[in-house]
């Protein structure tokens, strides 16, 4: 266990932004989740710039790698525009 006061404070910030980024990347993974089980082309198509946003503000926080979410965000793109 942490003998400093300042030790003591940094386990619990760093407590709150790991429940914090947990809970931002589950959100993003079952948005992607819906907007590739999604069937209709105008719903994606809606859908399609939330998720993104989504996705960007992951790699901006550095929770996922930015090029985890540029593969992400294209092959999404390219998802939405294959429905037929």
């Amino acid at each position: 266990m942490a003998n400093h006061k300042s030790a003591l404070k940094r386990i619990r910030q760093n407590e709150v932004k790991r429940d914090r980024n947990r809970y931002y990347h589950k959100s993003a993974r079952t948005a992607i989740k819906n907007l590739r089980a999604e069937t209709d082309k105008t719903a994606a198509e809606e859908q399609f710039p939330k998720v993104s946003s989504q996705i960007d503000k992951l790699a901006k926080r550095n929770i996922i790698h930015k090029n985890k979410a540029s593969n992400l965000k294209s092959k999404l793109a390219k998802h939405v525009a294959s429905i037929a």
